[in-house]
């Protein structure tokens, strides 16, 4: 066995991309690298962001990594790719970018998506005919809104991308999706793994964003070599294999190990997410379950909360508190923050089901206005969102014997008793936070290990590279579980009040 394979893993996010090299055969993480990206933002909910940035800080972040990681760039076997979800990328006859990437946070087209929801005939309706119940975030609506917004764009559409399958086809020149990260268009039905055709010929009888759609390849499938001109640019080997890639909470499963019954991922970033593996697409009642497919193979019930460590920044940023100095005033601050009650609704809410609330205070007193106890409602209450969601997916059968956590928010000791003792449930975090990443590069072994006929088990490759770390291990404790359990009863009054 050769004493090393390199594999470059991506991630592609909305606030920059990650890049890391991964060594299949010591399951070590070499070097990483990043580089970030700006947003187009506008009050009505717009959110968009240039592709050319994406491109740019693909190479810079590559390059950085490769430096960190002390490696040629020639001796790299293979690359995966993971992205946000939901995003729109449209490219012309050329391959030319049409128009901004509308992103996964952009709300501007909820109006597209209550006119598609009521044609589709309700949220049951869209849950019988695709598995999911299509969102404002998700693609579909983005292509309605750039039919009426844009005519000039849409006449002109020659190819429809997810961010990933962009970031694949800069690479290779080849247009295809995968399962997973297909499962958030909105236009594709995840227990039969097809695209709803139909769906798009309502929104255009002419067949043309049929005749946009890419290919869909398996997740073990690779897209294709790295095109010549692209590899010199990078300083990647030429004949490196491009994975299937996928969207981010696919490959933040695949670089947590989570690829078999029993573990929950829970990611504390921009927005929560919390997510586990099913081998059957045992689609939820409650329309808040998201059943996508996974990137390994299987299924990937999913719930997302809109307001994460975005909410926790607002608070830091309006007491100008630094990160060391938020999270010892929250740990400062007694479980239920002496009553004082969080909803963090900023950018609304998706789990639980509030599009249109904004965030409140309640339970202020003399005593208990503190800087301790908001910081401290703040985290509660976004965990306590994560709670909510968890209990949709536990009640919809998934076990959950342990939490495994990533993201930003993962690295606050603080956060993480919050969260073990919210869920009443052990958690522990993985050496590398950047899950996604880790990931993608596992995938591209993974691919590249098919491709050459060598049976490299996916379930072997994350034994070999997913690492836990024991030193974070957090353990629910009885009585803050009690305690925990009067506060989250309180916030789901509040909660039922709206």
């Amino acid at each position: 066995m050769p004493n090393q394979q390199l594999f470059l893993g991506i991630d592609c996010g909305t606030q920059g991309t990650k890049a890391i090299i991964l060594d299949a055969v010591s399951g070590e993480v070499l070097g990483q690298g990043a580089a970030s990206h700006s947003l187009i933002s506008a009050a009505n909910g717009r959110r968009e962001q240039d592709t050319r940035q994406w491109l740019e800080a693909f190479a810079t972040a590559t390059r950085r990594a490769l430096l960190a990681a002390r490696v040629d760039g020639q001796s790299i076997l293979g690359i995966g790719v993971s992205g946000q979800q939901h995003g729109l990328v449209l490219l012309d006859e050329q391959g030319q970018v049409l128009r901004p990437a509308k992103l996964w946070c952009d709300t501007e087209t909820t109006p597209e998506n209550d006119r598609l929801l009521a044609h589709l005939g309700g949220e049951k309706a869209s849950l019988e005919r695709l598995g999911v119940v299509i969102a404002p975030g998700y693609t579909l609506s983005k292509l309605l809104w750039t039919k009426e917004q844009h005519p000039e764009v849409f006449s002109r559409i020659a190819r429809i991308l997810l961010p990933h399958d962009y970031l694949n086809h800069w690479l290779t020149g080849r247009s295809c999706s995968e399962y997973g990260d297909a499962s958030g268009t909105g236009y594709f039905n995840v227990r039969t793994r097809q695209w709803d055709v139909q769906l798009l010929r309502d929104i255009d009888p002419s067949g043309r964003l049929q005749a946009a759609l890419p290919e869909l390849i398996d997740a073990h499938q690779a897209v294709g070599t790295i095109l010549p001109g692209i590899a010199e640019h990078l300083g990647i080997n030429p004949r490196a294999q491009v994975s299937s890639g996928g969207g981010d909470n696919m490959m933040g499963a695949i670089g947590t190990g989570n690829i078999q019954p029993g573990a929950i991922t829970m990611s504390l970033g921009s927005s929560g997410t919390v997510y586990a593996y099913a081998d059957q697409p045992n689609i939820a009642p409650d329309s808040a379950v998201a059943t996508f497919c996974s990137s390994s193979g299987g299924w990937l019930p999913l719930i997302c909360t809109m307001n994460l460590t975005n909410a926790t920044g607002l608070i830091r940023d309006l007491l100008d508190l630094d990160i060391d100095q938020f999270n010892a005033l929250v740990a400062e601050a007694p479980i239920g923050a002496e009553g004082v009650s969080m909803l963090p609704f900023f950018n609304g809410e998706r789990v639980p089901a509030l599009p249109h609330a904004s965030g409140s205070l309640s339970g202020l007193t003399t005593s208990n206005l503190t800087r301790a106890n908001l910081c401290r409602a703040v985290v509660e209450g976004t965990t306590f969102g994560l709670r909510y969601g968890l209990d949709l997916l536990r009640h919809n059968g998934l076990q959950s014997r342990s939490i495994r956590l990533i993201g930003g928010g993962s690295k606050s000791a603080v956060w993480r008793q919050i969260v073990a003792d919210t869920m009443n449930t052990p958690v522990i975090c993985t050496e590398q936070s950047e899950a996604a990443a880790v990931g993608a590069a596992i995938q591209a072994a993974w691919c590249v290990s098919r491709a050459n006929g060598n049976e490299l088990s996916l379930a072997d490759l994350c034994e070999r590279c997913v690492k836990l770390d024991p030193t974070g291990e957090t353990l629910p404790v009885a009585d803050n579980v009690r305690a925990s359990q009067q506060a989250y009863e309180r916030y789901r009054q509040h909660v039922a009040t709206l």
